[in-house]
């Protein structure tokens, strides 16, 4: 997605440990016009899915999901990483762990929220090495939901995430890949 592209090499920054900071736009401040955009994109690329809900992980990746499910119409489920009081006892669970904070977190989600008729495209700001999109599709496969796409913001193609889950089917679109990082600049894959 050329609008997303153009706003990593704007305002995105390299940091040590092949880590791409956008948070001007993307993971802490959000610009509502490319969240619109990137829904559409998602949309256009898994309209011919048969799509009941729209699956992601807090925090970073629920306003994209939101975007997304807009256009779709169907609801947004966010797996819970933070533990709280008001949610049941009754989850599918899994552990992810961050790349960029380096911990593993428990994610969860009640289960009446998630079951066997759905129908799920996942939905994640970033894929690096895949732990979130595995802990994810396993909440899925949990409820017995169907994996219908994956849709990742931006995929960092150098790491291995992207690649292995493809390896396992899953039909995933990323709207801005990222081959290489040289000398602080990113290096986008050619596209088709």
């Amino acid at each position: 997605m050329k609008l997303l592209e153009e706003r990593i090499v704007e305002e995105g920054r390299v940091l040590p440990g092949n880590i791409l900071k956008v948070d001007m736009f993307l993971n802490h401040q959000i610009d509502p016009k490319l969240f619109q955009a990137m829904g559409k994109e998602f949309y256009e690329k898994f309209k011919h899915k048969k799509i009941t809900k729209v699956l992601t992980l807090e925090v970073s990746g629920i306003a994209i999901a939101y975007a997304a499910a807009l256009e779709f119409g169907v609801p947004v489920l966010f797996a819970k990483k933070i533990e709280s009081l008001t949610i049941s006892q009754d989850v599918y669970s899994s552990k992810v762990i961050s790349y960029t904070k380096n911990k593993t977190y428990d994610i969860r989600v009640d289960k009446k929220f998630l079951t066997e008729e759905d129908h799920v495209l996942i939905i994640d700001d970033f894929m690096a090495n895949g732990e979130a999109m595995k802990g994810l599709i396993n909440l899925c496969n949990q409820a017995g939901a169907t994996v219908e796409a994956i849709g990742i913001a931006i995929e960092k193609t150098f790491q291995k995430g992207g690649k292995t889950i493809r390896e396992q089917g899953y039909d995933i679109e990323s709207l801005a890949m990222i081959k290489a990082f040289e000398e602080g600049k990113v290096v986008f894959e050619e596209r088709d």
